[in-house]
């Protein structure tokens, strides 16, 4: 039900960085393609991509998504209360707040259910939560990416402008986990290949350092699985309470209006 997918670029085809002279490092040579499947959907897969331009997914560093969603495994694997679903599930409202310590506690909660995806121009919101109720144990993963109308040259996905999925939270992890092997076994078949063949000419590479931030790099899911999130309840709950009273309307009923829904 979800599987996080990528293809590293070539070697031969990694541009390294900077000048006199260019240098490769680990994260430089995960340069390459992904998308997420969740539901039979295919999140981050472009709708008009060139046909000579390689896979039709978000194309980048690979590593940037592993680190970004083991990053939010604390928040994600850390049950929400029931009486903060509607917040955590919706969008936060557009209206200014003074600076307070529970605004803020609130809205920095809220963000860390979303994967980070700054560094794309126009990229849907990914959000992730567990709920745990009744004998259940469920991550949701919902999208959201609306078109603005007055852009020019809209970025479009394949998948619908917006969705949930629900899934057993034993099925997030093993995508993770899965993500995580396979983008170990792909980096170390790459660094032995250096090791073996040195350095590209005209290159800089320290390959005793690649070596270390393969072993190193390998222990991270370990450590974010395992994170206490540390959360402080009563802030989170009052900052919500504030951003949302005024509204005059929960998330659930905003998400219930939404158009192109999938469940």
């Amino acid at each position: 039900m979800l599987r996080f997918r990528f293809v590293l670029r070539p070697v031969s085809a990694v541009r390294p960085w900077g000048a006199d002279p260019p240098r490769l490092g680990w994260f430089i040579l995960t340069d390459g393609w992904y998308r997420i499947e969740v539901g039979g959907h295919e999140l981050l897969r472009y709708a008009d991509v060139a046909p000579d331009s390689g896979p039709p997914w978000v194309d980048y560093h690979v590593v940037r998504l592993w680190e970004d969603v083991l990053d939010l495994m604390p928040q994600a694997l850390e049950p929400v209360p029931a009486d903060l679903l509607d917040f955590v599930a919706g969008e936060l409202p557009a209206a200014t707040w003074p600076a307070a310590p529970e605004i803020e506690a609130a809205r920095a909660w809220h963000a860390g259910h979303s994967l980070t995806m700054g560094h794309l121009r126009a990229a849907p919101d990914i959000r992730f939560w567990r709920t745990v109720s009744g004998g259940a144990d469920t991550m949701t993963v919902a999208w959201s990416h609306p078109v603005d109308p007055d852009d020019d040259d809209p970025i479009v996905f394949t998948a619908p402008p917006t969705g949930r999925v629900v899934l057993p939270t034993d099925a997030f992890v093993a995508a993770v986990t899965a993500f995580d092997r396979e983008l170990f076994a792909a980096m170390e078949e790459r660094v032995a290949g250096l090791e073996a063949a040195g350095p590209p000419a005209g290159v800089d590479l320290d390959l005793r350092g690649l070596r270390h931030e393969q072993r190193d790099r390998a222990g991270w899911l370990a450590e974010a699985t395992t994170r206490d999130a540390d959360t402080d309840w009563p802030a989170v709950r009052a900052g919500a309470g504030t951003l949302l009273g005024p509204a005059g309307e929960s998330a659930r009923d905003r998400e219930g209006s939404a158009r192109g829904l999938v469940q």
